[in-house]
């Protein structure tokens, strides 16, 4: 079986997408089912599964573009076009960011001096980039030992070296090493909800590296096992080995997914293997297929999906109607309330809301995925 193009990694990066978008665009974050939320701060709901599942993709996807090149080495040219993709991302999670300004701020050119720089697509980018390098330059075992090392430091960084303030070590919300290192360097462009941390920052990218780095090796798995049942086995294996010493790690570094601690990079990255080795199973070896092509046109089109989802609903959000009382009111509250609340119950109508975006994109990206239209960075 070639596996130069894998159907179940564009069906499973396809339903991550999917994923994102809808919890990322509830009707109201007043009426949200409680999976569809992340963990108020250390735990894992099936939302903060979403983020490492992609970054998971994405180390699987360096193994596979990459794998027959490796023998050159990391020759310019290699090192050139990781870095140009690598760039575009980074520059794509920029731009999001300052469309996100109110309209007064993204023309000023001092307030943009505080735009967030980290991000979603920023960390994707970054993860990509060095798990690309470590790929060219270190073979699996070493791959694995950097993985390890990445793991234990971070578990070492967090949990017992002072703060440089003289502050004990702790896993609190502002004022753990990870925050302070962000206000260090990043001091001003940091997440609006907090200022003082953020989700995506800096200390928190290197066990982020470690997810990236599971894909990879998960990748190297792969290839090394030719009979599918086996194969499938040793994934699922794999995975199971992750998720317990995931949960294990738990009861003394919690998953926080703010943090990537380790014990969270370790479940979430037995959960990925398992969902795609489920997948490869279903899709690729056995060919049921009938049910994949919703997955697959959001799966060829990830980034794309992503930014323009989100450049749709900052729209919306910005864009204002006038209500009955004459009051001006954003399309995207005034859709919810008059098209989806004036029929249905608060959860499920801010979950149709979401689902509502899902199908109008499902529309437009079926209808360039049918073209041969795929936007590659």
């Amino acid at each position: 079986m070639s596996t130069s193009r894998l159907l179940s990694i564009d069906v499973f990066r396809g339903a991550t997408v999917i994923a994102m978008i809808i919890v990322n665009n509830p009707g109201s974050w007043d009426h949200v089912y409680a999976p569809l939320l992340h963990a108020h701060w250390h735990g894992c709901t099936p939302t903060d599964l979403i983020f490492p599942f992609f970054l998971f993709i994405v180390g699987v996807s360096i193994h596979f573009a990459y794998k027959h090149k490796r023998s050159d080495g990391l020759t310019r040219n290699h090192f050139l076009k990781i870095s140009k993709r690598s760039a575009i991302i980074f520059g794509l999670g920029l731009l999001m960011a300052w469309y996100s300004l109110p309209l007064s701020r993204m023309i000023d050119v001092e307030r943009l001096s505080t735009l967030r720089i980290p991000g979603v697509l920023q960390r994707i980018s970054i993860v990509f980039f060095c798990c690309s390098i470590l790929y060219f330059r270190f073979g699996w075992l070493g791959q694995l030992r950097i993985t390890a090392l990445l793991l234990f430091a971070y578990y070492i960084l967090m949990n017992w070296v002072p703060l440089p303030d003289g502050s004990a070590p702790n896993l609190e919300p502002g004022t753990n090493l990870a925050a302070w290192s962000d206000r260090w360097l990043l001091d001003g462009h940091l997440w609006s909800q907090s200022k003082t941390w953020d989700p995506e920052g800096v200390l928190s990218t290197l066990p982020a590296l470690a997810t990236g780095l599971i894909g990879i090796l998960t990748g190297h798995l792969f290839d090394a096992i030719e009979n599918p049942a086996e194969r499938v086995t040793w994934l699922f294996l794999s995975g199971s080995l992750l998720i317990v010493s995931g949960l294990f790690w738990d009861l003394s570094f919690p998953m926080n997914k703010s943090l990537w601690t380790s014990s969270y990079v370790l479940y979430s990255g037995g959960l990925a293997i398992q969902i795609w080795a489920g997948c490869h199973w279903l899709i690729d070896v056995n060919e049921y297929q009938s049910w994949i092509n919703p997955f697959l046109y959001f799966g060829t089109n990830a980034i794309f999906a992503f930014v323009a989802s989100g450049i749709l609903a900052k729209t919306l959000i910005r864009w204002t109607v006038a209500d009955e009382a004459g009051a001006g009111q954003s399309i995207w509250n005034y859709l919810f309330q008059h098209v989806y609340l004036s029929w249905l119950e608060p959860k499920p109508a801010s979950l149709l809301f979401a689902l509502s975006l899902v199908g109008l994109f499902w529309l437009g990206l079926r209808w360039m995925y049918r073209r041969k239209i795929f936007v590659k960075v």
